[in-house]
């Protein structure tokens, strides 16, 4: 029992750390991650990271991971609970922007502040967050598949230029809503996704519509 009693607080540590990692990450970038800044944060000692982490590329790969996580349960997972098709394509979107409206993170979005930080810079860290996007991209472009197939989206779509259009307007927001248009741009990039599914749905009661 005092074994699967250190293993349960040693699993609860590593799980806190890496919940303040990903915030911290989110306005500093993974090279901000620091065992000094983390320690403080967390209330964790600095010998206790190397009971999880024998270096920094394996916290910040391990940052990634629970990043995904939580991404995977916040956003992913409200939308799967709406009807397949159309309706769980703009959930989805919706979800994204309630994620960003919570203020989840305190950088509004960890893969947007890490990518421009990795995009040129070979190695594991790159690699796990260029799949991790490749994921997300293969989710939005399945799920317009489906709608397709359903025959709620028109049969000419092309779902890889449909996912990139989705996509790159819930990325907007980021940039938008913290620099200068505030909440307006969350209404914007619903608005935006919201006419562009509606236009391509044979039937655009499905939708809101505004």
């Amino acid at each position: 029992m005092t074994q699967d009693g250190r293993r349960l607080r040693g699993l609860r540590s590593r799980e806190t750390i890496l919940q303040q990692a990903v915030k911290l990450a989110s306005v500093e970038g993974l090279d901000g991650l620091s065992l000094g800044r983390l320690a403080a944060a967390t209330g964790v000692s600095k010998s206790g990271f190397f009971a999880h982490w024998p270096d920094k590329e394996q916290l910040q790969l391990d940052t990634v991971e629970w990043a995904a996580r939580q991404w995977t349960e916040q956003v992913v997972g409200p939308a799967l609970r709406a009807p397949a098709g159309v309706r769980r394509l703009f959930a989805l979107h919706e979800a994204r922007l309630t994620f960003y409206d919570d203020a989840v993170l305190p950088g509004g979005c960890f893969f947007f502040a890490v990518q421009a930080e990795f995009d040129d810079r070979p190695g594991a860290v790159r690699d796990r967050l260029a799949e991790a996007m490749r994921e997300w991209q293969d989710f939005i472009r399945k799920l317009v598949a489906q709608a397709v197939t359903l025959g709620e989206l028109v049969e000419n779509v092309d779902p890889a230029q449909l996912a990139y259009e989705i996509d790159a307007l819930g990325e907007m927001v980021i940039i938008h809503s913290r620099l200068y248009d505030g909440p307006a741009a969350l209404v914007h990039a619903r608005r935006a996704v919201l006419q562009r599914l509606r236009a391509l749905c044979p039937d655009p009661a499905l939708l809101p519509e505004d």
